[in-house]
């Protein structure tokens, strides 16, 4: 069953007949014994292949909790999560989660970076580098293959770590709050990047982020949580990835009649917590 019928439509953008590859059926999330805290209860997502979901919600409701049960980190206290029909019990390269904080190793250059996944896999070494060069490439950072860390700057580390996470070629990339700590003209550059890899290469992606503004820019699909115990609320259309470019004629999308009244739409179900079928 798709937990998304009677909230919303599917988007035009969406191909609906792609096929579930990730189900999350009435997940639960407690920490800690008598004094236990509840951190998500009862919530239901399915993600079609090749979709991109922004996840938002008030700070403390279980976003993140909700990506490491995902990535197989955590283990839920109810419910269940499957991928193609098979249980998450760990983690796996099937699925990949990239942080706010790039995490990088600094004793190895960018190339050894984003090679320590494939190498860890024990993939050929031939294999290895056709991949790491063509995905250092992808997010414009050839030229910078050997440099440490923390000769880069912020930027540029977070696109070695989305090089990273995208190297393995996961079926799913777990995203969270990865440009939050970026400057505002950084963060649009890595927006409009991660948009372009989305529409070429198919990744399905679910990314937490707190921006609403952000959410409509990348967003296939934006699902709203509750307050915590985070629960699903409200999910929605977000149509507007392929029109936005990344050029001066965005501002003409945001100030569309339809894009204000869907970003007011989101705002006040966040503020108010209130779930409504939309």
């Amino acid at each position: 069953m798709d937990k998304s019928q009677g909230l919303t439509p599917q988007s035009r953008f969406f191909r609906s007949d792609e096929a579930v590859i990730l189900s999350v059926d009435r997940l639960q999330m407690r920490y800690g014994g008598k004094r236990a805290v509840e951190t998500l209860d009862d919530f239901s997502l399915d993600v079609h292949k090749g979709e991109f979901i922004c996840i938002l919600g008030p700070s403390g409701c279980g976003k993140s909790t909700l990506l490491s049960v995902v990535a197989g980190i955590l283990r839920p206290t109810g419910g269940s999560v499957t991928m193609n029909g098979r249980p998450i019990t760990g983690m796996d390269w099937h699925r990949t989660l990239m942080f706010q904080s790039p995490t990088l190793y600094p004793w190895l250059s960018a190339y050894d970076n984003v090679a320590f996944g494939p190498r860890m896999r024990r993939m050929p070494r031939a294999a290895v580098d056709e991949r790491v060069r063509r995905y250092l490439e992808l997010v414009g950072l050839t030229e910078f293959a050997a440099a440490k860390p923390y000769e880069l700057s912020g930027g540029m580390k977070q696109r070695v770590a989305l090089a990273r996470a995208l190297v393995s070629e996961p079926s799913v990339i777990l995203m969270d709050e990865p440009f939050g700590a970026l400057d505002a003209f950084t963060r649009t550059n890595m927006q409009v990047l991660i948009r372009d890899i989305w529409r070429k290469h198919n990744n399905t992606l679910l990314l937490i982020t707190h921006d609403v503004d952000e959410a409509l820019a990348l967003a296939s699909r934006v699902v709203v949580m509750s307050a915590r115990p985070g629960r699903l609320v409200g999910m929605f259309d977000a149509m507007f990835s392929h029109p936005l470019t990344g050029t001066a004629e965005d501002d003409a999308v945001r100030a569309s009649d339809e894009y204000v009244k869907l970003r007011r739409a989101i705002l006040n179900l966040i503020d108010t917590g209130e779930g409504k079928n939309r």
